[in-house]
């Protein structure tokens, strides 16, 4: 069975329908075909998308987190994958309260472990039998997790090198400009003259009489 083009996509949700409808839905939108699914079932669907002989989908593009914080599960974790044979893409999603495990998917995807420390770094996503789930793009000391909605813009720490102790130091994060009162006139509006710089050599000269 060969899917060829976004016009074969319902063929394709139709199929996987069949298989494993009793675990997931798919939606189609935007000529992207989305399979949604429990946390329990995530790697059900994904043996299934990538052994099934008329999917394929044997290549791991990417893993990646979506915050929504009014959710009581406010997670959504999104795979995307590739079937080379195909020539097809399909996005896996499944959502996750703040604290649950996700299972790895390394023995499936050797591509995995990268992506899934990403997730953790960035949004504090847990995968369970990671086998090195650490922090991948902040420092060793690092505070919180940076792409959650909820991070603060300058962060809980900065770092900065101390002569005196000659290393590296860690401290709450100090504003040494207080923020400043903005009235939003524009600079042409707060001036007493009516002239702009330049307008008296711009004006002609009375023509003598």
């Amino acid at each position: 069975m060969l899917y060829l083009g976004d016009e074969n996509l319902t063929e394709l949700r139709d199929h996987i329908l069949r298989d494993i409808g009793d675990i997931c839905t798919i939606d189609i939108a935007r000529n992207e075909a989305t399979l949604s699914c429990d946390v329990d079932n995530i790697m059900r669907a994904l043996s299934y998308l990538r052994d099934d002989v008329a999917c394929g989908f044997k290549t791991l593009i990417d893993i990646c987190g979506v915050d929504f914080p009014e959710r009581s599960k406010r997670f959504d974790l999104v795979y995307h994958l590739l079937s080379m044979e195909y020539n097809q893409r399909i996005r896996v999603k499944t959502a996750l309260g703040d604290g649950d495990t996700a299972p790895s998917a390394c023995e499936l995807f050797p591509a995995a472990g990268w992506f899934e420390r990403e997730a953790y770094d960035l949004y504090g996503i847990l995968f369970s039998n990671h086998p090195d789930l650490r922090r991948l793009l902040t420092d060793y000391g690092f505070e919180g997790h940076p792409l959650r909605k909820d991070f603060p813009l300058t962060g809980y720490v900065e770092v900065r090198y101390d002569d005196n102790a000659k290393r590296v130091v860690y401290e709450p994060v100090a504003l040494p400009q207080a923020f400043r009162d903005f009235d939003f006139v524009s600079p042409w509006e707060g001036m007493d003259s009516p002239l702009l710089p330049g307008d008296l050599h711009a004006q002609k000269p009375e023509s003598d009489s």
